[in-house]
Formats: C-alpha cells, sequence, structure tokens
C-alpha cells in the first residue's frame, strides 16, 4: 500500500550521542554548541535521602561520582522514548538541594539526533548499542588540572556544595581522572577532545538514521 495522507510513512527513530567524561570536562558547553536537543543525564541522580546511594570509603558523605548514585534504568527509558517518540517527560535535578525540583518536556521537534550527556553515559554504551540506538558514544578527555580547575570554578559558582567540599572532591578526582577516562573507554566510549568530539557529533547530527 502507497503512502498516504491517511497511512503517512512512519517516522526514522532518532539517533542518541552519549556524551560522557569526568565532571568537569566541558560536556555540557560542547553539547550547547552543537545546537541538538540535549538530555540531562545528571538529572536522573537518586535524591539525597535515598537509602541506596552509595557512601564514600573514607567517610566524606555520598559519593555523586559513582554509578550507584543514579537512575540508570530511567535515564534508559528516556532515551528509548525520545528516539521512538520525539518527546519524553524528564526530571529537573537541584544539586544545592540534593533532589527533584519537577518536570519538563524535551521534544526533539524532528531533530535526526539528540546528545545524552553526563558522567555516566558511558555507562549505556552497550544498551544503546544492542538495541540500534546509538550514533557515536564520545568520552571528553583533557588534562586533569585543565579539568580540575573547569570543575571548581563551575561547582563555585552555581553553588554546588561547601568550598572545603569541593576542593577534597577536586583533589580525589584529578588523581583519579585516568581512570575515569579509561572505564568510559572500556565501556565502549571515544576518548577526544573537544573539537574531534565536535566533529564525531556532526557527523551524527547530519546523518539520517535508518528505520529499525
Amino acid at each position: 500500500m502507497s503512502d498516504s495522507p491517511m497511512n503517512p510513512a512512519p517516522t526514522a527513530p532518532a539517533l542518541v550521542v552519549l556524551l560522557s567524561g569526568p565532571s568537569g570536562s566541558g560536556k555540557s558547553s560542547l553539547a550547547e554548541r552543537t545546537g541538538l536537543p540535549v538530555l540531562q543525564l545528571d538529572d536522573f541522580y537518586k535524591d539525597g535521602d535515598d537509602p541506596t546511594l552509595p557512601l564514600l570509603p573514607d567517610g566524606d558523605g555520598t559519593d555523586w561520582d559513582s554509578p550507584l548514585s543514579w537512575h540508570r534504568e530511567q535515564a534508559l527509558a528516556a532515551i528509548r522514548q525520545l528516539a521512538g517518540t520525539g518527546r519524553a517527560e524528564v526530571p529537573v535535578y537541584s544539586i544545592p538541594a540534593n533532589g527533584r525540583a519537577g518536570t519538563h518536556v524535551l521534544d526533539l521537534a524532528g531533530a535526526p539526533a539528540f546528545i545524552a550527556e553526563g558522567i555516566f553515559a558511558a555507562e549505556l554504551v552497550g544498551q544503546c548499542a544492542a538495541e540500534g540506538l546509538l550514533g557515536a558514544a564520545v568520552c571528553l578527555r583533557n588534562r586533569p588540572l585543565t579539568t580540575a580547575w573547569r570543575r571548581f570554578r563551575r561547582d563555585v559558582r552555581e553553588a554546588r556544595k561547601s568550598v572545603p567540599y569541593l576542593l577534597r572532591r577536586g583533589w580525589r578526582l584529578m588523581r583519579a581522572e585516568r581512570g575515569i577516562v579509561a572505564r568510559q573507554v572500556e565501556l565502549g566510549a571515544y576518548a577526544c577532545a573537544g573539537p574531534e568530539a565536535a566533529r564525531l557529533i556532526g557527523a551524527v547530527a547530519g546523518r539520517q538514521p535508518q528505520p529499525a
């Protein structure tokens, strides 16, 4: 049967670009510059009073850099819905308040691709690839000192936590950065600097996805 106004052709699913990297590596800035719709994966953090939150071994509170502090399945469900329907209701998380502050509707407006960015994005590479949703998986890589300075300036500007806490976390993450990047590569992300990441994302955005 030929397509007609009564039987429109099915819309091809959108592809997701999973943009990972250490905290402060520039993921949000890069995602914004691409002009693509962006799903903020950090909005899927667990609330601060969730009893399943992991703790730091040194007793310095919650380990917000562990994937166990995050609702993986909820994030994956949002990606599936965006890829399939072009719209999804997603949470809005307040880091200073340690909890969700509401929801909003993310609409792809017909874009052939969208970015899902966050420090845990690489955790979703295997599943998205298996389901035919993946356009690319990129891990932003910088010098650890550069990342640490960017992270500290951002966190102070946004009043995310107390300055002593930010300094302790920053030192811990700077020492761990090479291992963080190595894990994201092991999960299937391609590590590169910002300019190359932008080119890879642009290639996905310019490629029409094939129907499933």
